[in-house]
């Protein structure tokens, strides 16, 4: 089996049980006033580049950034299908995201994610990949249910 991974359009509607497992995961144990994903159509906004890893035509994994100013963008919605985890997917959807950020000229890509039990894999994941904590930025508040992350590209 061989996997590619390309930007796509977010509204496409075999991407739906991505968008539902990944919806799922992000109002399993945190507050809602404490959910800072972007849905869908969101996700379809100008500043935004999406992304899908498909394997033999399958999405099993997908990722985005947004453009927050000329040198930073903020990672959103990334994903992995729980029956594809283990397979270093989460690893090779950042490291596309962290080389296209590269060539569209950021300087820097920053992320929040939760504190939760349910994200413990992305913190650890993110933090092998070099980000560390950093204070809110863009529109982001100091949450207790969230922990931010930034990374200098080079």
């Amino acid at each position: 089996m061989s996997w590619a991974i390309a930007e796509e359009h977010p509204l496409t509607p075999d991407l739906e049980l991505l968008f539902q497992r990944h919806t799922a995961d992000m109002h399993a144990d945190t507050p809602p006033e404490s959910i800072h994903m972007m849905d869908k159509g969101e996700l379809a906004a100008p500043g935004i580049r999406f992304f899908v890893l498909r394997e033999d035509g399958a999405p099993l994994a997908m990722g985005a950034y947004k453009r927050i100013d000329a040198t930073h963008a903020e990672i959103k919605s990334m994903h992995v299908l729980t029956e594809a985890r283990g397979r270093g997917l989460s690893k090779a959807m950042l490291e596309h995201l962290l080389a296209e950020a590269r060539k569209d000229g950021f300087t820097r890509l920053s992320l929040e994610t939760g504190v939760q039990p349910t994200f413990i894999a992305a913190r650890a994941l993110y933090d092998r990949a070099g980000f560390v904590e950093c204070p809110p930025f863009e529109g982001y508040w100091d949450d207790p249910n969230s922990i931010f992350m930034t990374k200098v590209l080079a």
